[in-house]
């Protein structure tokens, strides 16, 4: 994909684009997290419905094991745009992606019955019966598609976006997708239900855009954790904000207790191996599998994936196992009818081995995405489990594998 320079700069571009939207779409929506980008997003939105006298939505998804600092500055905005925002503050109990912890691959935030890491406000919508498509344990990933085919229908809607593409590959792709359905060609554009499209007008910013507009702007807020992360030693774009127990956003866990030791303390106690991810995520090696992985003596790296199992939680043991045996029959089926090589590199999607397993397990990836799966949906999740209690059998002993695991 070619970039083309549209000889304007790129605030310029961004305010034709949200333009645009007002312009074409009946119902308008800002996903809104807080961070620096959304609340570009937001200011910029916010002052073209004011300008057109319209009010827009604005969806914030509170994850209850948030920094304070950006708790503040959300409730800042909504306060600031009062006049021109119909508030969507959700603090519904939703699955989240826990790497830190086999036990609790996934925690749920605001979960009832347990001690929260603080309250809810009194704005937000913990009724769980508000929206009709909600249900418990649904992902973020599948609330915020649903959110905004609920707020455009039947009119026709769409959701401003604050990412950027030079943040990373898929963000760059989400963009340059081809083929993905646009509205009227225009690629920083994607449809994603039938009656609602996300548009993503800051997509070519760089991060010293997003300073240079705050810096234009003075009397625009923003969240000041980032003046905390820049006296932690964080460069500009090492800051980011998100919920930190992820594959990739576990490495800045260290953060809460520099930044936010009470709401540490507190964040230790609800989420399930949050203290010895801050201790080990930065560490390359293999107790979180970060970076470089090394194999046991006396072992093969297949051996040491069935040895990685046999410690598990049973749980954790029987999902990775499905999602093993799917993977070792693709294979079988797909260039290695006599079994997956053992070792291999593990960041190619194409060439498989029980080393790119061993490193699946060790990063506790629950998702398998070290194995090119995507996430499950959480109401697909039940149904496809049964389906594959019944293929194992016939599967394993095809593979000869899932027999020979300890258990």
């Amino acid at each position: 994909m070619v970039k083309v320079n549209l000889g304007i700069d790129v605030y310029q571009a961004a305010k034709q684009r949200i333009e645009f939207a007002f312009d074409t779409f009946d119902r308008i929506c800002v996903s809104f997290s807080g961070g620096k980008d959304s609340t570009v997003m937001l200011h910029m939105t916010a002052a073209e419905a004011r300008r057109r006298h319209r009010r827009i939505g604005v969806l914030f998804i509170d994850l209850e094991a948030q920094y304070a600092l950006t708790i503040e500055h959300v409730r800042r905005l909504y306060e600031r745009y009062s006049d021109v925002v119909e508030p969507y503050w959700v603090a519904l109990p939703l699955n989240l992606r826990n790497a830190l912890s086999m036990y609790e691959p996934q925690w749920m935030c605001w979960e009832p019955g347990k001690e929260w890491v603080r309250k809810a406000p009194s704005m937000a919508i913990a009724d769980e019966g508000f929206f009709p498509f909600f249900h418990r344990r649904m992902e973020f990933e599948e609330f915020t598609p649903a959110f905004g085919e609920w707020y455009s229908s039947p009119q026709r809607g769409c959701c401003l976006v604050g990412i950027r593409s030079q943040e990373s590959l898929n963000r760059w792709r989400t963009v340059t997708s081809t083929t993905k359905e646009c509205y009227e060609g225009r690629k920083w554009t994607t449809r994603s239900s039938e009656h609602c499209y996300n548009l993503y007008p800051i997509y070519d910013w760089k991060t010293e855009d997003i300073w240079t507009f705050h810096a234009r702007n003075p009397d625009l807020p923003y969240n000041r954790l980032y003046d905390r992360m820049n006296a932690a030693g964080l460069t500009i774009h090492q800051q980011r904000i998100c919920q930190p127990y992820g594959d990739s956003q576990r490495k800045g866990l260290w953060l809460y207790q520099v930044i936010e030791p009470e709401t540490w303390g507190r964040v230790v106690a609800r989420v399930n191996g949050a203290n010895a991810g801050a201790l080990y995520a930065k560490d390359s090696g293999n107790i979180l599998g970060r970076s470089k992985v090394t194999l046991p003596p006396g072992h093969t790296w297949e051996s040491f994936a069935k040895l990685l199992l046999a410690t598990m939680p049973r749980q954790a043991r029987e999902h990775y196992q499905e999602k093993i045996l799917v993977f070792l029959r693709w294979h079988s089926q797909h260039g290695h009818p006599d079994g997956i090589p053992d070792d291999g590199p593990v960041g190619s999607k194409e060439l498989p081995s029980w080393k790119r397993i061993c490193k699946t397990l060790l990063r506790n990836d629950y998702c398998c995405t070290g194995l090119s799966f995507s996430q499950t949906k959480s109401s697909g999740y039940a149904r496809y489990h049964r389906l594959m209690r019944k293929r194992e059998t016939e599967w394993s002993k095809e593979s000869g594998w899932l027999h020979s695991t300890p258990s």
